[in-house]
């Protein structure tokens, strides 16, 4: 691996993420021959679930845990290979015929490739509740962020809210880095369970995962922390910064004083870069969310575009680096590397591998399935952050005859902000959705434009 290259222009394959699905996949192609360029926005290669985790020391990989730790190995394959990595790259731009625009110290560069795999990752599904948009509140995944990258941890007591395995996580790597957490107030209610029973056999396939849940919960329930389940109506109180979170269970009201809640439900595809290749995307139910056309090996519906990892659809860190694996090698068999016999050879454990990874994925989806009262909000609460519009005013544009996504930039900028529509798409497309009657995929979704990510003129004249 040859780091922080500064002229990289061209290459057989361009990987876009160094999370697991993306070192993964540029180790494959490049041990198969291939000239290969990863570019990822962050320094170090990791991504997202290893952030920062060569220059993690022992105490942060001991709070961390063997999860976070497992990422070395991924990165020490990838630093093997002779696969180059550009770090510090944020790509505001991929055209159709395969060349990367992207943002590196203060000008902008570009690559061209044979092949580009995407592997994008996942963002936190936005949680649009009454006071979500108040300082103190922040997403769990962004305060996990700061514990990986820098050891920051809250000194408050914070209050974790809302559902998904994250949830948990983020739980136990603050008791053993000493942080006091208020309460966990969990969404899922007994109906979910109920529902995901009749996906536990593939949940008994992932025992594993199961079994590592469970001593999540075991060790949040054995530390003492207050725990509400099923909980309703969450409203963060406050006027300058958050005061409190109030919520319901059943029939009983609770209010928890707090300066720091931690939002959380589940994470979705990050398909910026597909929508704007005007790519093929189909609405997914059971994830809620949209997720782009691929075949078995990451293929898109565009030559020499493929995709891995939780951009094509949510299926964990392991999973990802599998699907990246099989990319890569389905990259060196397209550019003439790799027999078809031997990447079929190849492939095989990694698929099978890859089946036991997705058993437990049906299950989990329907447990942890978000509430429409958490993504379809009402009308006083903000949807589109960077804008400020609220889903009432989602709703008026409805009455006036705005049909989908795209159209509300006309009415109100929403979707126009420095996000680009990342953190309110789904959002305003459930809005509409509902205040149309019809399906979400009826909707459609932003049509995503260039710049991926804010410029200056100055990074532009530099190309």
């Amino acid at each position: 691996m040859q780091l922080d290259a500064q002229d990289v222009d061209a290459a057989d394959v361009a990987v876009i993420g160094a999370g697991p699905a993306g070192l993964a996949a540029a180790a494959a192609a490049a041990e198969q021959g291939l000239s290969v360029a990863l570019l990822d926005e962050q320094a170090h290669p990791g991504g997202q679930i290893y952030r920062d985790v060569t220059r993690a020391g022992a105490d942060r990989l001991q709070v961390l845990g063997n999860d976070y730790a497992a990422g070395r190995a991924l990165v020490e394959r990838f630093a093997q290979s002779a696969a180059r990595h550009v770090g510090g790259a944020a790509v505001w731009n991929v055209t159709r015929d395969r060349v990367i625009h992207y943002l590196k110290d203060g000008r902008s560069r570009s690559i061209a490739a044979s092949q580009i795999i995407l592997c994008t990752g996942a963002m936190e599904r936005p949680f649009p509740i009454p006071g979500w948009t108040l300082p103190g509140v922040m997403t769990a995944g962004a305060a996990q962020i700061l514990l990986k990258s820098a050891g920051i941890a809250p000194s408050q007591p914070a209050v974790l809210a809302g559902c998904g395995p994250l949830l948990y996580l983020l739980a136990w790597q603050y008791l053993r880095a000493g942080v006091r957490i208020a309460a966990i107030v969990d969404t899922t209610q007994r109906g979910d369970y109920l529902r995901a029973l009749r996906h536990i056999a593939g949940a008994l396939a992932g025992w594993r995962d199961v079994k590592k849940g469970l001593g999540l919960i075991r060790s949040i329930r054995s530390a003492g922390i207050p725990f509400y389940r099923g909980a309703t109506e969450l409203a963060v109180e406050g006027g300058e910064r958050a005061t409190a979170l109030c919520f319901r269970v059943g029939a009983a009201s609770h209010r928890i004083p707090t300066d720091l809640v931690l939002l959380h439900q589940g994470v979705v595809p990050n398909n910026q870069i597909t929508a704007s290749l005007r790519l093929p995307h189909h609405w997914d139910e059971p994830q809620l969310c949209w997720l782009p056309q691929a075949d078995a090996w990451g293929r898109l519906a565009l030559d020499g575009f493929l995709i891995a990892g939780d951009g094509r659809g949510i299926a964990g860190g392991a999973a990802a680096a599998l699907q990246g694996q099989l990319a890569g090698l389905a990259a060196a068999h397209d550019a003439g590397r790799l027999s078809e016999l031997k990447r079929d050879r190849q492939a095989k454990p990694l698929r099978s591998a890859l089946r036991r990874q997705l058993h437990i994925r049906p299950f989990l989806d329907t447990l942890y399935r978000p509430k429409i009262e958490h993504r379809v909000p009402a009308d006083d609460v903000i949807a589109c952050r960077c804008e400020e519009v609220s889903a009432g005013e989602l709703r008026r544009m409805v009455a006036l005859g705005c049909t989908g996504p795209s159209q509300t930039k006309a009415f109100s900028r929403c979707g126009m902000g420095p996000c680009q529509g990342r953190l309110c798409g789904l959002t305003v497309t459930e809005v509409i959705a509902q205040a149309r009657g019809v399906s979400p995929a009826e909707v459609g979704h932003y049509r995503i434009r260039p710049p991926l990510k804010p410029i200056q003129l100055q990074e532009l004249a530099a190309l």
